[in-house]
C-alpha cells in the first residue's frame, strides 16, 4: 500500500476500546501512547486486537499549539 502520508509510526495496539460509534484504538510508539478515533466499521474491518503490530498514520494540513 502506498500512502501520501508522510508520519507513518509503527508500534503495537494496546487497547480497543469500542463504544457506540467510533472506537479509540491505543499504540505504543516506543514508550508514547497515541490513541485515534475510527469509527466501529473500521475496526471491524481491521479486526485489531491488543499485542497487534498497528501504525498510526497522520495525516494533516496543520498543527494547532497552546501555551498556558
Amino acid at each position: 500500500m502506498k500512502l501520501s502520508a508522510r508520519n507513518i509510526l509503527a508500534g503495537k495496539v494496546t487497547a480497543v476500546e469500542t463504544g457506540n460509534v467510533t472506537t479509540h484504538v491505543k499504540i505504543d510508539i516506543g514508550g508514547t501512547i497515541v490513541t485515534a478515533s475510527i469509527t466501529n466499521e473500521a475496526a471491524a474491518d481491521l479486526a485489531l486486537k491488543v499485542g497487534d503490530e498497528a501504525c498510526a498514520i497522520i495525516k494533516a494540513s496543520d498543527v494547532i499549539v497552546g501555551k498556558n
